[in-house]
């Protein structure tokens, strides 16, 4: 196929359906909307595309109300399709996010449609240089990549606008193709191809007088005539027009038997000397005598690293230095990055593609004097030997000059902290031969043609080199680990390695180690970076004193937060302003390389870059005013907390009872709830844990604890069970210390059911117990059902049932007082387990059913899957094996859809259990198997040991005597470590076992 390569790497093709390969294996693209997406990113060739530019592309004036959420979606399953190797959380290298878009990074003729454009050029330049018959199989060569209809497949304006271009370019092509046939004498063999031509474009007249010159020539006059009849006849019909100048001209040359349409003569080859009687060809004048400059700064002795975007920039430079237009490579990043250092060590390797030269301006951008375009054109001229006096005074005159004195030259130009397009534009070469590279902090995304390169900080082992390459490799190899953590404290940013580097090789008596205590206090770590006139806060102060008034504030207030990245509506809140106001001042801050934006919509800093707009912070803000911001960040957090609660437990009490100050998010789903929830936690426990070591007050301590009880949802996903645990205890300490029963009361109850979830059942009870206490002295609504409900549950566990019981009668008067039947739902299912331990099937089947019942009627998709998943196991214990697996899939289905992992073990688990009571081992095993998985994916040992419990019982059914055991026993470990009631259980069975086993042997 045209559009496979053999060769190693990704190839993608649009001249046909949109398809993509890697190392010859053909690549799932997905859905007809997501193969369009990637069609258009194809074919902007790396330039940004921007999300309101992809949904008018996609969808047009029919797009959904969620069409920017779809588009993220399609856009994150491109990423894992096109790069599935890549880690978690880290940036991608093909599909990335520049600015407010999204761009697709290609390696060199990636793409058919780039591939069949420069056999084009190529042929199109040997026509030129009288070869025709070379131009002819180069563009019969390039038309074979087409594969029928382009862009077949993808949807949308754009994809039709753009199907409708590239079939245009492709007849265009074979037209030109007919006419060097025709030229080369090749009419006969070109009238079948014309033929099927004109019937499929019977209304384009080049290809109408193409076949009427074949016929023609081939001695077939009257049916040339006859083309043209039929012609004339199609395009009144069709169009009400009669031919064209060319198509009328022609026939009439033919009535006349022209004996200029005769084929023409074969080509005669062409002497080294020019015959006696023929004159000489008229030589060219001589181009003028330009000095040859090489104005390079000195290349870095000890540059490391950078391999990948060094090879990369040489290669855009080298393959179209001789294509039509000027290369521009304009590198971006954060001040102490290295674009300098990397833009003159790729110019100097780039010398043998120049040979005409090398012109280099520090256009300082971020200093108080910028170098006008006008200086900058006025060194250029007078390097390239024009004298100063007749050197023109005005922008346009000298920009004129200048790309005159580079027309077929071949000259490399390096603009050196340039500050924005505007000031790069006029000094940019005009001709092919030349090429640019730009550095600036500045995106240049608005530069023409420029080809953009986000340069990101180094990664470990290449900052761990160029620090030993200062220091010395001696003293490094000597403390490798110690070396690792001081580049890691920098930040991986070159000239922060640098400094450090050089502070260690002029002390001799220092250690490596000696640098860590040195760094690890975030107030001193900018101190501690600086060396004679090299400073990394200095390097940062540059850009940051460039900033407008807004600019700044918002670069110091989101200094602020302490999670790993901010999303919009946060930023939003902390700057007391609009989504799209805070949106467009972020961005304006990304185009200055000052934030990151890591995925479309989200923000984070450098974390030294951080570290200076706390300081600057500091300085700045009143104490009060940056008070006041985290209180906005807490409640943004805290209303969109509450949304997500509100949905994923439908009548529950708490969402009514939380204290919120400020307007959040809103969500549709709980798919969606949980998703959010999932993707900010960091950036919540961040909040929780900021609130509560920053010597709060009550006021301000509770909406922290509020939201811990209002991120419930993702506590059952699994995904921070961990930061759940530390988060509540860092409030309950605050709390206790500050005599806040409020939140302590709160962080009790969350704590309560982590220590649950991890089997501390002793421990949890006890919270619970304080939990309950403070509710009834404090006349607090916001938890009292739920830990009544959560107390049955731990006692339940504990095997006291009859005191559950009483426990679970006291929260379904509680709800049913306050007029809660989702509350009243709950308690009938979870209470159903403590019946059936008590011997009461019936009861326990009517309490389930009753709870299921409850759900159902009130339309709550979460309880209604809570409640199926308790009459399961009540279904199963009873023997009704069938309904039982009913329930427990639909509930499955639920609760994987809403990424509530904890509740996808523990059905797994039921499941399992359930096909083991059936005898249907091989699924058992299957349910078991991904029980445990999910567990350990998770952190669960409770709930990995109950996988293995029950996978060593179906792999005993299965006859695996050996495995099961080893299951059994990790499983009596586990339960015993976490001092559970079932270790006792399981030791009964593995004794049986071993009884079993001694009467075999015996």
């Amino acid at each position: 196929m045209a559009g496979q390569s053999v060769e190693s790497g990704l190839r993608f093709a649009v001249l046909g359906p949109v398809r993509a390969w890697r190392e010859g294996q053909e690549l799932d693209l997905g859905t007809p909307l997501q193969r369009s997406i990637l069609g258009m990113l194809l074919l902007r060739e790396g330039r940004a595309v921007t999300p309101a530019e992809m949904i008018d592309a996609v969808w047009g004036e029919e797009a959904p109300p969620r069409a920017l959420g779809a588009l993220r979606t399609y856009v994150s399953r491109l990423r894992t399709v096109l790069e599935p190797d890549r880690p978690a959380r880290s940036r991608p290298e093909l599909l990335t996010s520049i600015g407010r878009g999204y761009a697709l990074r290609l390696p060199q003729d990636a793409l058919d449609l780039t591939r069949f454009e420069r056999v084009i050029a190529e042929a199109e330049a040997a026509r030129k240089s009288g070869r025709p018959a070379d131009a002819a199989e180069g563009m019969r060569a390039a038309l074979t990549l087409f594969e029928g209809e382009p862009l077949a497949g993808a949807v949308g304006p754009y994809a039709e606008h753009q199907r409708d271009r590239l079939a245009e370019r492709r007849v265009s092509v074979i037209e030109t193709l007919m006419d060097l046939d025709l030229e080369l004498g090749e009419h006969a063999a070109v009238v079948s191809e014309l033929i099927a031509l004109t019937a499929e474009h019977p209304l384009r007249e080049r290809l109408r007088a193409q076949l009427m010159l074949a016929y023609y020539r081939c001695g077939r006059q009257g049916d040339a005539l006859n083309v043209f009849t039929e012609t004339r006849e199609a395009l009144i019909d069709e169009l009400g027009i009669e031919p064209g100048s060319e198509l009328t001209t022609l026939h009439q040359r033919i009535l006349a038997a022209d004996p200029a349409l005769a084929p023409p003569a074969p080509v005669p080859a062409v002497s080294a000397e020019p015959a006696a009687d023929e004159p000489e060809a008229e030589e060219e004048p001589p181009a003028l005598e330009l000095p040859r400059p090489a104005q390079l700064p000195a290349a870095v002795n000890d540059f490391t690293g950078r391999r990948e975007v060094a090879v990369r920039i040489r290669t855009l430079l080298a393959s179209q230095s001789s294509a039509e237009g000027v290369p521009v490579v304009a590198l971006c990043g954060i001040g102490g990055v290295g674009k300098t250092a990397l833009a003159v060590h790729v110019a100097h390797a780039a010398d043998d593609l120049f040979p005409d030269g090398q012109l280099y301006a520090d256009l300082r951008g971020y200093a108080d004097e910028v170098t006008a375009p006008e200086s900058a054109l006025g060194g250029f001229l007078r390097a390239l030997g024009i004298p100063p006096d007749v050197i023109p005074d005005g922008l346009a005159e000298r920009s004129a000059l200048y790309r005159s004195l580079l027309a077929r030259r071949r000259i490399l130009v390096l603009l050196d902290n340039a500050r924005d397009a505007d000031q790069v534009s006029p000094l940019l070469p005009g001709s092919p031969g030349c090429a640019t590279i730009v550095t600036s902090r500045a995106k240049l995304a608005d530069l023409p043609a420029a080809r953009l390169i986000d340069l990101d900080v180094m990664e470990p082992d290449e900052a761990l080199s160029l620090f030993a390459s200062v220091a010395g490799p001696e003293r490094v190899a000597a403390e490798r680990s110690a070396a690792m953590d001081v580049v890691a404290a920098c930040g991986f940013l070159p000239l922060a390695v640098r400094i450090l580097a050089a502070r260690l090789a002029a002390r001799p008596s220092w250690t490596v180690a000696s640098l860590a205590p040195r760094l690890a206090d975030e107030q001193r770590r900018l101190d501690e970076l600086r060396v004679g006139n090299l400073a990394v806060e200095a390097t940062f102060a540059l850009g940051y004193g460039q900033l407008e008034p807004a600019q700044a504030r918002a670069f110091r207030l989101l200094s602020l937060p302490k999670g790993p990245d901010i999303s919009i509506g946060a930023a939003a809140a902390v700057l007391a302003m609009s989504a799209l106001e805070a949106e467009e001042l972020l961005e304006s801050l990304v185009d200055m390389s000052l934030l990151e934006a890591t995925a479309p919509g989200r923000y984070r800093f450098h974390g030294l870059l951080r570290l200076f707009a706390r300081r600057t912070l500091d300085r700045t803000e009143r104490p009060e005013d940056k008070t006041l911001a985290l209180r906005r960040l807490l409640g943004f957090y805290l209303s969109s907390s509450q949304s997500a609660h509100r949905l994923a437990y439908e009548g529950s009490m708490i969402p009514d009872n939380l204290v919120v100050v400020g307007a959040g998010l809103t969500f549709t789903s709980v798919d969606e709830a949980v998703a959010w929830l999932i993707s900010e936690g960091d950036s919540l426990f961040a909040a929780i844990n900021q609130a509560a070591t920053a010597s709060p007050t009550g006021e301000q301590l509770l909406p922290a604890a509020d939201m811990l009880v209002a991120m419930e949802p993702l506590l059952e996903a699994g995904t921070h069970t961990r930061e759940f645990d530390h988060g509540t205890r860092a409030v309950l300490a605050a709390a206790l210390s500050l005599g806040d029963e409020a939140s302590e009361l709160r962080s009790r109850y969350v704590l309560g059911r982590v220590l649950f979830a991890s089997n501390r059942l002793a421990e949890s009870e006890t919270h619970f117990r304080r939990v309950y206490e403070l509710s009834e002295s404090r006349r607090e609504k916001i938890v009292t059902g739920e830990v009544l409900n959560a107390l049955a549950v731990v006692v339940g566990r504990q095997r006291r049932h009859t005191e559950a019981l009483a426990l679970f009668d006291a929260a379904s008067r509680y709800y049913r007082e306050n007029g809660v039947p989702a509350g009243e739902a709950l308690v009938l299912s979870y209470s159903a387990r403590d019946h059936l331990g008590l011997g009461h099937a019936e009861d326990a089947i009517a309490a389930a059913e009753k709870g299921l019942a409850i759900f159902t009627e009130i339309g709550s998709g979460a309880g209604t899957a809570r409640a199926r998943y308790h009459l399961g196991i009540v279904l199963s214990r009873v023997g009704r094996l069938t309904e039982a697996v009913h329930h427990h899939a639909e509930c499955l289905a639920f609760f994987r859809s809403s990424k509530q992992r904890v509740w996808e073990q523990r059905v797994c688990s039921r499941l399992a259990e359930t096909f083991i009571a059936a005898t249907r081992y091989p699924d058992a095993v299957r349910h078991a198997e991904q029980a445990l998985v999910v567990s350990r994916e998770i952190g669960h040992p409770y709930g990995e040991a109950l996988s293995l419990a029950v996978l060593g019982r179906a792999l005993r059914g299965l006859g695996s005597a050996a495995r099961s055991l080893d299951c059994l026993r990790q499983a009596f470990d586990i339960f015993t470590r976490l001092g559970a009631p079932e270790a006792g259980d399981l030791k009964l069975l593995l004794d049986g076992f071993a009884v079993e086993e001694s009467v075999v042997e015996s």
